[in-house]
C-alpha cells in the first residue's frame, strides 16, 4: 500500500488561491476514480475536484471555508501500490467545470438571503415577493385571512428552500472533520404553541382539524393572544363563540402563557455563529471592495409609469400567449440603452489602478438577481440589439440559470452597467451599491398608485422611483441627473422607446 497525495489544482486564468466550499468525502471513506472529492470556488464559479485514482481517504488538507493556495495538499489517499509520495510533484487533481453560477447543486446549502426578489420583475401586480416569510401550515392564521379578498401572493411567492445534492457526508475522524455548517445543525426544540396554558398543552380537537369560529371571534382571539386550537367550542359542530373566549380567559387570568406577551417578551440568550464562506464570502468581499474604492452618490427621481403600464398590459393581452409575458424590466432596459447613447461616459468601467476609464458602445446590462446561494449578476449581453420580447426571454433564461447553478462563467462577468430591483418589495428609496468596476447602477423601486395633480385636477397615477448610484470620480452630478431624466422621458412617453 502507498500514499497518493492530490494537490489543489490550477483552475486557470492566473488564479493563485481558491476557497474550499464543500467536502464530499470524509476520512476513512473509500473513493473510486472520477468520484467528486470536493467543491472549490474562485470568484463566482464553483468547480468540482474528482479523484484520479481509487483509494481510501487518509487525511483532508483543509476545512470548509479555508482559502488554499494552488498546489497545496488537498487530500491524502491510501492506494494500492507505491503511491506518489516522494515522487516529484504529487498529482494535481483534475477539475470539472461545476456550477459556474457560484454554487453547485451540492454547495447550494449556503443560507438564502431574505427579501431577495429577481430583478427581472418589477411590477407589484406581476411578481410574488421571494423571501417573504412562508406561512407555517400548523400555525394559526391571522383572522384577516379568513375574510373575503385575502391576498395570498406572499405564500405563493415564498422563496423555495435551497436543496443540497448528493448523498450525505459520512462521519469524519475528529482530527480531520470539517467544521459543521450551522445550516445542518439540529433545529432547536419548537416553542410551545402560543396561547396554550401549561396545564393544557393538548389541543381540544384532533390534529389538523381547523377550529370553527366566525371572523369576529378569530379577530378577538388574535387580539387577546389566544390560540383557538386549544379552546373548546360550545356552539354548533364545536364552533367557538365569544362566550368560549370569556370562559377560557376566566380559567386563569394570571396565567400569561395564553397571551401573546408570554412569547413576545420571553428572554433569549442563544447565539448562532454563521461562517461567511463560499459565495457569501465572495459577495461580502465584492461589496466591501465597491464601497472602499468607489465614492458613491445616489440620485432619486419619481417617474409616472401610468402610460407605460397601460402599454405593457395591452401588449400582454395581445401577445403574451405567443411571445411571452412582458414585465417592466425590458422597457427600462430599452430606456437605458437609448439614454446611454447620449451619455456614453456612464456605460463604462473604471480601472482606478491604471487610471483609465473605458467607455463601451455595447450595452452589457448586468441584472442583479437573488438566488438561494446569494446575490448574482448575470449579464444581458448586447442589450442594444434586443427587442422587448427578446430581452424578456433572455432575462428569464439568465435568472433561471443563476438560480439553478447552471450559468456559465462568461454569463456572470463583463457587465458595463447594472440594473437592480426588489420587485414588489422595492420600497420607496434605496441606495444600491455599484458593481465594481462599473461606474453606475440603476435601482428600480416598486410601482404605487397615488393621487397626482394633472392639469389642475386630482387623478390616480402609477408612480415609480428610480434610485441610482454613480461613481463620483467619473460621473458628474449634472450628467447623472441628465441621464436619469432622459430615462424618465422615455418611460413617461413610451412611444419614444421605438423611434429614433
Amino acid at each position: 500500500m502507498g500514499i497518493f497525495v492530490i494537490k489543489m489544482p490550477d483552475i486557470g486564468e492566473g488564479i493563485a488561491e481558491v476557497e474550499l466550499v464543500e467536502w464530499h468525502v470524509a476520512v476513512g471513506d473509500a473513493v473510486v476514480e472520477d468520484q467528486v472529492l470536493a467543491d472549490v470556488m474562485t470568484d463566482k464559479a464553483t468547480v468540482e475536484v474528482p479523484s484520479p485514482v481509487h483509494g481510501k481517504v487518509v487525511a483532508l488538507g483543509g476545512r470548509v471555508g479555508d482559502v488554499m493556495a494552488v498546489g497545496s495538499e488537498l487530500i491524502r489517499l491510501e492506494v494500492e501500490g507505491e503511491g506518489n509520495v516522494g515522487a516529484e510533484g504529487a498529482a494535481a487533481a483534475p477539475v470539472r467545470a461545476g456550477a459556474a453560477a457560484g454554487a453547485s447543486p451540492r454547495a447550494a446549502a449556503a443560507p438564502a438571503r431574505a427579501g431577495g426578489v429577481p430583478a427581472e420583475d418589477v411590477s407589484a401586480e406581476d411578481v410574488p415577493a421571494e423571501g417573504v416569510r412562508a406561512k407555517d401550515a400548523s400555525a394559526e392564521r391571522a383572522p384577516a385571512e379568513d375574510e373575503p379578498g385575502e391576498d395570498e401572493s406572499s405564500a405563493e411567492g415564498a422563496a423555495p428552500a435551497s436543496k443540497t445534492g448528493g448523498a450525505p457526508a459520512r462521519e469524519a475522524a475528529p482530527e480531520s472533520r470539517p467544521a459543521a455548517s450551522p445550516a445542518r445543525a439540529a433545529p432547536a426544540a419548537a416553542p410551545a404553541a402560543r396561547g396554550a396554558s401549561p396545564a393544557m398543552r393538548t389541543p381540544s380537537r384532533p390534529e389538523g382539524q381547523k377550529p370553527l369560529a366566525s371572523p369576529a371571534v378569530r379577530r378577538r382571539a388574535w387580539d387577546l393572544g389566544i390560540t383557538l386550537q386549544y379552546v373548546p367550542g360550545s356552539g354548533p359542530a364545536g364552533r367557538i363563540t365569544h362566550g368560549d373566549l370569556d370562559a377560557w380567559l376566566a380559567r386563569d387570568r394570571n396565567d400569561t402563557s395564553n397571551r401573546t406577551t408570554a412569547t413576545l417578551y420571553e428572554s433569549h440568550s442563544d447565539e448562532t455563529q454563521v461562517p461567511v464562506i463560499g459565495l457569501r464570502r465572495k459577495i461580502a468581499q465584492k461589496m466591501q471592495e465597491s464601497k472602499r474604492r468607489i465614492p458613491h452618490f445616489t440620485y432619486v427621481e419619481e417617474i409616472d409609469v401610468t402610460e407605460l403600464e397601460a402599454l405593457r398590459q395591452t401588449l400582454n393581452r395581445k401577445h403574451a400567449e405567443g411571445r411571452g409575458k412582458l414585465t417592466l424590466l425590458p422597457f427600462i432596459a430599452r430606456a437605458m440603452v437609448l439614454a446611454l447613447r447620449e451619455y456614453p461616459q456612464i456605460n463604462a468601467r473604471y480601472d482606478d489602478e491604471a487610471g483609465v476609464v473605458t467607455q463601451y458602445g455595447a450595452v452589457h446590462l448586468g441584472v442583479a438577481a437573488q438566488t438561494p446561494a446569494g446575490l448574482m449578476v448575470p449579464v444581458l449581453r448586447h442589450a442594444e440589439t434586443l427587442d422587448l420580447w427578446s430581452c424578456a426571454a433572455e432575462v428569464t433564461r439568465l435568472a433561471e440559470a443563476a438560480r439553478s447553478g447552471k450559468a456559465a462563467r462568461d454569463e456572470l462577468a463583463g457587465s458595463t452597467i447594472t440594473v437592480t430591483s426588489l420587485g414588489a418589495l422595492g420600497g420607496i428609496v434605496s441606495t444600491p451599491v455599484i458593481n465594481h468596476p462599473e461606474v453606475a447602477i440603476v435601482g428600480v423601486n416598486r410601482v404605487v398608485e397615488r393621487p397626482v395633480f394633472v392639469e389642475g385636477r386630482v387623478t390616480a397615477r402609477k408612480l415609480m422611483n428610480l434610485s441610482s448610484s454613480f461613481d463620483h470620480r467619473v460621473v458628474d452630478g449634472m450628467h447623472a441627473a441628465e441621464f436619469i431624466q432622459c430615462i424618465r422621458r422615455h418611460l413617461e412617453c413610451p412611444v419614444l422607446l421605438f423611434v429614433e
